[in-house]
Parts: C-alpha cells; structure tokens; sequence
C-alpha cells in the first residue's frame, strides 16, 4: 500500500475518461469540504497481508483526519503511486470496505470514480501535515 494523504479545504472530482470495461455502479462526480483527500495504490503484494496492511491503512487517515478534526474523507484510488498493482477486484473491495470501517467510526466518506480518470479541483492546506505519503 502506498497513500498520499492531503488536508484540503476543498476537494471536487468530475470523472473523465473510463479506463476499465466493467465498472462498478458509482456517485462520479463530488463536491467536499474540509476533507483528507488520500491517493491509494493497493498493491498485489497487500494481499499477502491484507488485515495488517488494512488495520494499518485505517489508522493513517484516521491519524491525519485527526490532526485537524476532518470527519469528510475522499478515497482515491491512484495506481501512479508505483508498485505492482492488485487485481481491479481486490482494489475495489479494499476501498470499499475501508470506506464502510470508516463510516461505522463517524466519518463521511466519498470514493472518487473507480476506473476512470478524472478532473480534479483541490485547495490544500499549508501545514506540513496537509501532505503525508505513507508506504505499508
């Protein structure tokens, strides 16, 4: 797992071009406020430790929503990170259910369009912590 974690006082997404074939049903298109926007490259290699990558995954941006009291958090799935990565199947049930832990601890949670690209809007905060990468 690779992450880029950014503390944003707005984050909006407009999809762009579909890149896979079979995409699951989806919101495209978001509009948030004062959310952690994090990039996620999950690897084929998280599968081999998926509980520990995850639990360690959950607690990054809880960790960094913390710093600033954020409770919107918008998850993106961002395969440029570098590393080997997983399945379509295996990332998209990864994100999904972090979104689903992170709704059940009090968070409200956006998955920007899986499978496409998309149009980006982002105004990030000048903290250090408003940028954070983390490899799992």
């Amino acid at each position: 797992m690779r992450m880029l974690g950014w503390l944003a006082y707005h984050f909006q997404w407009e999809p762009g071009v579909q890149t896979v074939a079979e995409v699951p049903e989806q919101v495209l298109s978001g509009d948030v406020p004062d959310c952690v926007l994090v990039f996620l490259h999950v690897e084929e290699k998280d599968a081999e430790e998926r509980s520990h990558v995850f639990r360690k995954t959950l607690k990054q941006i809880k960790w960094q929503a913390n710093k600033m009291g954020y409770k919107n958090i918008v998850l993106h799935s961002f395969a440029h990170l570098g590393g080997q990565s997983a399945p379509f199947d295996f990332a998209w049930e990864f994100l999904t259910e972090l979104a689903e832990r992170l709704r059940k601890t009090g968070y409200q949670v956006w998955i920007t369009p899986f499978g496409y690209t998309s149009e980006w809007h982002l105004h990030v905060r000048p903290e250090s912590i408003g940028r954070v990468w983390k490899e799992i």
